[in-house]
């Protein structure tokens, strides 16, 4: 019996995704966990294994369409059902009624708008900027059509033209601007943390002249950057391990203690703010800390990153100095129960031996949730992580 493939909920609060492009085509064989679909969701484009072995009999949407969570992705079954599923008799493979049918479309023709070979937001801009995307050869793996790819189709078909304006009406002086759909996922979290969530926050300042110091020797010993990032996730899970509320999700009565330590980062974005997740940190020494945040910053610049890169996250880590900012008031994500954010380092002037000096100064601002945490909880666990950064060598091996 022919199996119905529904669009899978693969992100947090996911409700539909768009089809970028098809892995396989309609007619051909899918093996179990082959790649079978390309979908961009509100973080990032995401590859979609097939679930069952079989002959893909039916897309359920053409590159470009948006679908619906739980709408039929695909119809995968033996070539034999292809006829009868496309008269609608037959059932699938959960006994539920074939919704549409299933007749064979030919594959795209070189040239139309189903072969062009560009993500969704390659292709907004070159709705933008007026460029027929069927006349553009694409740069990118596999001919794919990039960003620049548009941007120089505009400049040759016009170089003096002015980039147009990413609006959608002007009325009486103000510019209308839609939100992206990673805008609206970012505004719909932010809002639900802030409402459900009765956040305290706490800040503080940690001499970091021993801290540079650790990261420079490390850096050039192994002929790589160690990122500030790093460096505060290093002095933050020995803490977490110390004060366990920290890596907890609050459920109704209870409070879940993960005994994994996956560490969101955030990411400055195109579109706006993503959190990258770093699995398993607390297994993981400095150095691949310092690795496994690039990849994650990469990625999320690029939308790369994959459904277990953006869910998932026991404790988050900001890094507001990457800005240029000192304190902030960072807003807890929806599962966690506390968010710490890093200033830039500048230097101060501090007390030390009754004198006045000037020291490198990082801000630290820690976000908890009141629920699960008291102030005196949160001090302890800021006191940690201020040791921690004021000697390296507590938390490096």
């Amino acid at each position: 019996m022919a199996t119905e493939f529904l669009l899978p909920d693969i992100g947090d609060g996911l409700t539909e995704a768009e089809v970028v492009r098809w892995l396989v085509d309609e007619g051909a064989k899918v093996a179990r966990d082959e790649p079978l679909v390309e979908v961009e969701t509100d973080k990032a484009v995401v590859v979609i294994p097939s679930p069952v072995e079989g002959t893909v009999l039916r897309h359920g949407a053409a590159p470009g369409e948006t679908m619906a969570v739980g709408a039929v992705l695909a119809v995968i079954g033996s070539p034999e059902e292809a006829p009868s599923l496309a008269s609608g008799s037959p059932d699938s493979q959960d006994g539920s009624a074939h919704r549409e049918t299933a007749a064979a479309r030919e594959p795209p023709a070189q040239g139309t708008a189903a072969a062009v070979q560009a993500l969704p937001v390659v292709r907004r801009l070159a709705r933008q900027h007026r460029v027929d995307l069927r006349n553009v050869r694409g740069s990118g793996p596999g001919g794919r059509i990039t960003r620049q790819d548009v941007l120089a189709a505009a400049r040759a078909a016009d170089p003096v033209a002015d980039p147009p304006p990413e609006t959608v009406s002007t009325t009486r002086g103000v510019r209308r601007r839609p939100l992206s759909r990673l805008q609206k996922t970012i505004g719909a979290n932010m809002s639900r943390s802030w409402s459900e969530i009765p956040h305290v926050t706490t800040f503080d300042q940690v001499d970091a002249t021993r801290l540079i110091e650790a990261r420079k020797v490390l850096s050039e010993h192994h002929g790589t950057d160690v990122s500030v990032d790093a460096m505060v996730i290093g002095a933050t899970l020995p803490a977490l391990r110390r004060h366990p509320e920290f890596n907890a999700t609050l459920e109704g009565d209870y409070l879940l203690v993960h005994t994994g330590y996956h560490i969101g980062v955030a990411i400055n974005a195109p579109d706006g703010l993503l959190v990258g997740v770093l699995r398993d940190a607390g297994e993981m020494s400095v150095l691949q800390i310092a690795q496994g945040t690039r990849r994650l910053a990469e990625g999320g610049r690029s939308r790369s990153l994959g459904v277990d890169e953006l869910t998932g996250q026991t404790f988050t880590v900001t890094n507001i100095g990457a800005l240029g900012g000192g304190f902030g008031t960072p807003i807890i994500p929806p599962g966690n129960t506390a968010i710490l954010g890093a200033g830039r380092i500048a230097d101060a002037p501090v007390a030390e031996d009754g004198k006045v000096v000037v020291r490198p100064v990082m801000p630290l601002s820690l976000s908890f949730d009141h629920r699960v945490i008291d102030g005196a909880l949160s001090r302890r666990f800021m006191d940690s992580v201020i040791a921690n950064l004021c000697e390296p060598g507590l938390f490096l091996p």
